[in-house]
């Protein structure tokens, strides 16, 4: 298994491997994940595991823990946009596409022409087009929608050599009895809870509790209802969500392939299936300047180990078709330009009733 770059103990490497998703979602909820963890060989009790965890948030190891919110599930809409910045003024450009507050993420990567990549989220679908039209104005550059035509995989997990390096240890099962609802508007109480943990649960033994003192609301309620949104999928999942970089996962390759239209309903699962790819989309073609239609993307600790993984990615793609040269490629990315996060603030409103 790899070397993270990071010092990490054997219980730190315990926490990144064990706890990437199926966190327990219970009142005391460090109790059960340190009981786990006992019953895999690593010795830590529940203040310990929770003073670990806190630490390692602190010290930028992990993002955040929490909850991820699945933002498309809570409303509004995202969609990745690329577009040619001139090099004599790429950093001009930059400034004015990062400063619309719409734009989440922005990455510069490695392609002759589209060399600008970000994200436009808004709480309206109508939005999308108003906010390009303001970027193309501003900057001089037309813009390329590539909104998600389908989704075959998300979840990203970074492993470490140690104790349970498969990442096989999933405690979503501990919690209430729910059942999931049809309904896909928020209440307000339900807005409210989405907002408050957007950013991460607060890392104590009671983050739950803690919640719900800050909303005014019963410590089952919140219980409940993060278990409902895990089950219904607006919550991806809940558990430790690790700095990749941090970890020594520096190489993040973007592969895009121009995939048979007959075909990619079929290749799509085969791909996401592979585990070093955390994620993986079909998305519009732009004819006469992209000619791609399938993402993959994969991360490595080195060029060696992308290059072996991108690798692995085209051996599958040739067993469905014959692919060619110029059928597809690798856009690495050399400089986060903006990483704000989804700002689910106005997508929440906008789909409350």
């Amino acid at each position: 298994m790899i070397q993270a770059d990071a010092d990490l103990s054997h219980l730190d490497r315990a926490i990144v491997n064990a706890f990437q998703g199926g966190f327990p979602v219970v009142e005391r909820p460090f109790e059960p994940a340190a009981e786990a963890l006992r019953d895999r060989g690593v010795d830590v009790t529940a203040s310990e595991l929770c003073r670990r965890i806190r630490e390692l948030d602190d010290e930028g190891i992990l993002s955040r823990f929490g909850a991820l919110v699945n933002a498309e599930e809570i409303g509004g809409t995202a969609t990745l946009v690329a577009m040619h910045a001139p090099p004599e003024r790429f950093d001009d450009v930059a400034e004015q596409v990062n400063a619309h507050r719409e734009v989440a993420h922005n990455y510069e990567r490695e392609h002759p022409h589209l060399n600008m990549w970000f994200v436009v989220s808004v709480a309206t679908e109508s939005r999308v087009d108003e906010v390009l039209g303001e970027i193309e104005a501003e900057t001089g550059q037309p813009t390329y929608n590539m909104p998600k035509r389908h989704e075959f995989h998300v979840g990203a997990k970074f492993l470490l050599d140690g104790p349970i390096s498969d990442g096989d240890l999933d405690l979503s099962h501990l919690g209430p009895d729910v059942e999931p609802s049809d309904e896909r508007m928020l209440t307000p109480d339900e807005r409210d809870l989405v907002l408050e943990i957007q950013g991460g649960l607060p890392v104590t033994e009671t983050p739950y509790a803690d919640v719900a003192d800050a909303l005014g609301q019963d410590t089952a309620w919140v219980v409940e209802t993060i278990k409902r949104f895990d089950v219904e999928g607006k919550v991806r999942r809940v558990g430790v969500i690790p700095n990749h970089y941090a970890l020594g996962y520096s190489e993040n390759g973007m592969t895009v392939w121009n995939v048979p239209d007959d075909i990619v309903m079929e290749v799509g699962p085969e791909i996401a299936s592979l585990d070093f790819v955390t994620h993986c989309y079909r998305r519009p073609r732009h004819e006469g300047v992209w000619p791609y239609n399938f993402f993959a993307m994969t991360h490595g600790r080195s060029k060696a180990e992308s290059d072996a993984r991108v690798e692995r990615v085209r051996e599958v793609m040739s067993e469905h078709w014959e692919v060619g040269d110029d059928d597809w490629d690798t856009l690495f990315s050399t400089r986060i330009l903006k990483k704000t996060g989804i700002r689910l603030d106005e997508r929440a409103d906008a789909n409350t009733e």
